[in-house]
């Protein structure tokens, strides 16, 4: 049984990357019905306080993504967090990790992206299928027709490119073990493998930054997640240590 430590009322599980994957794996394996998501400050920060959002976050198992949520765990557990376990490197390490073909669906991200994206994914993997892809601004026959497909054909990994909370309650209203076995929130991961939005350069990555790359890049968009939600965060957490505010 996983560790884990409790944020806002979120509970994020402590693992290593070694161990996720393997756990992953063998959910697949055994056709466990898993539904996963990625908690940064962010998520947190809508999550604070949002009771229809922390249920549905209650169906996932949440791993840690981002030097907010390990500052967190330090002020509030006194350690960090064994892993920073950000989907964006997460789920390609995941999918590398299957050698026996799997399926695997993904919907979300703006036309065309999601498609690039599979390609893409595609390419690296090219003993994985990729049957069903939709973007993410489809009508509601469109995505019923998706998750039709899905329950005819249920695949092994569901990716889910919409955004918090949007991907987090897709998830955990509409997606069940008869449509995939893993169910997976990943946030901009279509467009970073598409190449839309750059990566922080690695040694940027390796010293807990890439947010403020994604913010120099994306000022008007991030300005609020970023320059005002940071600090927001921060102190939300500090009132948590002291048995403060509504988390």
């Amino acid at each position: 049984m996983a560790q884990a430590k409790a944020i806002f009322g979120i509970t994020i599980s402590d693992m290593t990357c070694d161990i996720a994957l393997a756990r992953f794996q063998q959910a697949v394996d055994a056709r466990q019905h898993t539904k996963i998501a990625f908690c940064n400050a962010h998520t947190a920060n809508l999550a604070y306080g949002d009771n229809p959002f922390q249920k549905a976050l209650s169906q996932f198992t949440i791993l840690a993504d981002g030097i907010g949520v390990d500052l967190a765990a330090r002020i509030l557990h006194g350690q960090s967090f064994a892993a920073n376990l950000n989907g964006t490197d997460f789920i390609p390490r995941l999918i590398n990790q299957f050698e026996r073909p799997i399926s695997i669906a993904m919907i979300g991200s703006e036309p065309g992206v999601a498609l690039r994206a599979r390609d893409s994914l595609q390419m690296a993997n090219p003993h994985h299928a990729f049957p069903f892809v939709l973007h993410g601004y489809a009508t509601r026959d469109e995505t019923e027709a998706f998750l039709t497909g899905l329950e005819k054909n249920p695949v092994d990994m569901l990716l889910v490119a919409m955004g918090n909370p949007r991907q987090e309650q897709f998830i955990a209203k509409d997606i069940a073990a008869k449509h995939a076995t893993l169910a997976i929130g990943v946030g901009a991961l279509f467009d970073f493998i598409a190449g839309e939005v750059p990566r922080a350069p690695v040694w940027v990555r390796n010293l807990r930054l890439e947010w403020l790359f994604r913010l120099m890049q994306e000022p008007r968009r991030l300005f609020q997640r970023y320059v005002l939600g940071n600090p927001l965060f921060l102190w939300r957490v500090v009132l948590a240590r002291f048995g403060l505010g509504n988390g």
